[in-house]
């Protein structure tokens, strides 16, 4: 498993909380996910086989870019 913490930028409410969080966890191998508007971050805990490329995926398709 594995940890990550990723910049986004977009997010300005608990909807698009709830929004960002529902997509990742739709991704097979996504253990645990948690945003943070004020933060601009999201927390996922992740098994081996999701890269980080359909994770920034589900991100933007949900609405927000990840910052590189």
């Amino acid at each position: 498993m594995e940890r990550k913490t990723i910049s986004v930028t977009g997010m300005s409410c608990n909807g698009c909380e709830q929004n960002v969080e529902s997509a990742l966890r739709n991704l097979d191998g996504v253990n645990r996910v948690e945003a943070d508007h004020d933060a601009d971050t999201i927390d996922v805990i992740l098994k081996d086989e999701v890269s980080d490329d359909e994770v920034n995926a589900a991100i933007e398709q949900a609405g927000y870019d990840v910052v590189a």
